[in-house]
């Protein structure tokens, strides 16, 4: 099954390996997650394998009923951050577990991709959020260097005169779901539920993110 838990983003700091070589990693608080609920592809209500974590408690004030019961069944209270983990076989969990770093070394995880949401840059110019030149700076050209200039040169083409979809221009920037893939597990700390990842992940510190055993690599 593969290695997963959720957690939160701590920061990022740097650490020495064995060879005195200076590795920037990445904090992550994962776990210890409470699995609230299995999903097997064989029962008729679930249809597909996964695995329901929940992470980090929440006064239940702040939460909602169905959600305090939810948890309830797990023998637990509610969470702030719930997601499902898919699997391609059914899972060998059972609601009520608690999993911490040690999945990760009990997988013998070398590499992790992490799912993150971009911190939000709010309204974005052309050339901040796709990086564009800009106008010419000389003469000429009054008040409208970092305009993206004419957006209907390559609207025709034969069909029709609307702008195409997914043309590049101004607007909301950021605060989108993002995977990095294979990150190096650098360290494991169980006593303070740490893991440190080599690289940077999406999000602001304190955003939380989902830990996962590397598909491509492991």
């Amino acid at each position: 099954m593969t290695a997963a838990l959720l957690g939160k983003k701590i920061g990022m700091t740097r650490v020495y390996d064995e060879d005195g070589t200076m590795v920037p990693v990445t904090v992550i608080q994962a776990g210890p997650c409470s699995v609230l609920q299995v999903k097997n592809a064989d029962a008729t209500s679930d249809g597909y394998n996964a695995v329901q974590l929940g992470f980090e408690d929440v006064k239940p004030h702040r939460s909602t009923m169905p959600l305090i019961g939810h948890a309830a069944r797990a023998g637990t209270g509610p969470k702030k951050f719930v997601r499902e983990i898919r699997t391609n076989e059914p899972p060998a969990a059972a609601t009520g577990d608690v999993w911490t770093v040690e999945t990760f070394e009990q997988a013998e995880v070398r590499f992790v991709d992490v799912i993150g949401t971009t911190k939000g840059r709010g309204f974005a110019g052309v050339m901040k959020r796709h990086g564009f030149g800009g106008q010419p700076a000389s003469h000429g050209t009054e008040r409208k260097h970092r305009s993206p200039g004419s957006i209907g040169g390559h609207a025709n083409l034969g069909t029709g005169r609307n702008i195409k979809k997914g043309k590049k221009m101004a607007g909301q920037m950021g605060d989108v779901r993002r995977t990095t893939k294979n990150h190096r597990l650098v360290r494991v700390d169980k006593e303070h539920n740490l893991l440190l990842v080599k690289g940077s992940i999406p999000g602001p510190n304190g955003g939380y993110v989902i830990v996962r055993q590397a598909k491509a690599r492991s």
